[in-house]
């Protein structure tokens, strides 16, 4: 079938898109380029629209859109939306995300992106969260309730866009028995309000019994996010600090203001809760989708995998200090060094933080099911990495 690759009501090419495998076999034309996919306009570049590779790269960045085949308990999850594959998703919504403006649309069709986009028009959700998020679920019964954001989420965790008083937020559970992530997001957006750190808000919430994390949607049908993932397309690879730098350069050249503090001020937060998993898909910049003017550096979002979460043990407090610089897997101490001011911190706004953390532990303990004994470890790497933040912040 047909199908016309669209930036809101702009036509971007003209391609054929088998939906049963989701894979674009062949491109009939170019219209727009330039108001492609950031990362898509980057392999045009390297290759124009007849090389395979370019259409090869079409096709994974448009099944990249859809769940994760790694997805938590995905073969439930798709046992209970009635299909056999994630990329089937992507299909029923002609690709909609709510990360950004993309859409697949059927050649010669009259539908207008103001029609079907999920940032203006509601959507069924209740049985998609039922299915992704409850420990018991049947079927989904409704088709509408295929017809979602729901579908072209990312990520590990289990998940779900809802909508509540005209506001798209989306939830995110922990993952298999783990459920320490919710918490982890509360205690980033605490640290970085505390800071004054640019950030996505995440508050708590339940669900059945289940502690999720509730953050509301932070780009807007005029904007998209733009992943370090896509940027560093058109980056030599160094393997090393310069490509950080790098980074930085590009998002300066681009007319992003504090680009590097607010860079930075990222590394500080994950320094702080020990995030292991600052992948390249989780930090970017916003762009405007209408003038493609780079707005900003995106809010800090995505802390979950921190406070030693994979190393957790009932006997035995581990204490893993590595996380992620690009490429790289290095020692927090080591990634705090790309932070050029570090006395810029005033570490005395996170007084009172391991308390206010002790306390939100405590408070759903009924749920989680943590003993005091690990409250109070994980309460202890929090107090151990504000000491060590507030002697770098003295010896510098």
């Amino acid at each position: 079938m047909k199908k016309i690759l669209m930036n809101k009501n702009i036509e971007i090419l003209l391609a054929e898109y088998d939906a049963a495998t989701s894979v674009f076999t062949k491109i009939y034309e170019l219209y727009n380029i330039y108001y492609a996919p950031y990362i898509l306009k980057s392999f045009y570049e390297k290759d124009n629209i007849n090389n395979d590779s370019f259409r090869t790269n079409l096709s994974d960045l448009f099944k990249g859109r859809g769940i994760p085949s790694w997805r938590d308990k995905i073969d439930l999850l798709l046992y209970r939306l009635n299909i056999t594959a994630p990329y089937e998703l992507l299909d029923k919504a002609f690709g909609l995300s709510l990360s950004d403006q993309y859409w697949l649309k059927p050649d010669k069709s009259s539908i207008k992106y103001d029609d079907i986009n999920f940032f203006d028009n509601n959507f069924d959700y209740a049985e998609f969260m039922e299915a992704s998020l409850s420990k018991n679920s049947t079927t989904i019964t409704k088709e509408t309730s295929l017809k979602t954001p729901n579908n072209t989420t990312d990520g590990m965790l289990k998940k779900a866009w809802i909508i509540e008083n005209n506001t798209r937020y989306l939830l995110k559970s922990g993952y298999k028995n783990e459920t320490l992530q919710p918490f982890n997001e509360v205690l980033a957006s605490e640290i970085c309000k505390r800071l004054g750190f640019n950030h996505v808000e995440y508050t708590l919430d339940t669900y059945k019994d289940t502690v999720v994390s509730k953050c509301p949607c932070f780009i807007t049908k005029d904007t998209e996010l733009i992943t370090c993932y896509q940027i560093k397309n058109n980056m030599v690879r160094h393997d090393n600090i310069e490509d950080y730098e790098e980074y930085i350069n590009i998002l300066e050249k681009n007319g992003i203001k504090d680009a590097r503090e607010k860079t930075e001020n990222m590394y500080i937060l994950d320094f702080l809760i020990m995030n292991e998993d600052r992948h390249l898909n989780n930090f970017g910049i916003i762009r405007d989708v209408n003038t493609l003017k780079w707005l900003d550096v995106a809010p800090i979002f995505d802390n979950g995998q921190s406070l030693n979460i994979t190393y957790y043990d009932e006997e035995e407090l581990h204490i893993s200090g590595e996380g992620r610089l690009f490429y790289e897997i290095k020692p927090f101490d080591e990634i705090i060094k790309v932070v050029k001011n570090i006395k810029r911190i005033d570490i005395n706004k996170l007084d009172g933080l391991v308390e206010w953390f002790d306390n939100l532990l405590h408070k759903y303990q009924h749920l989680t099911g943590y003993s005091d004994t690990r409250i109070n470890r994980l309460c202890l790497i929090l107090n151990r990495q504000i000491n060590k933040l507030k002697e770098l912040i003295e010896n510098n």
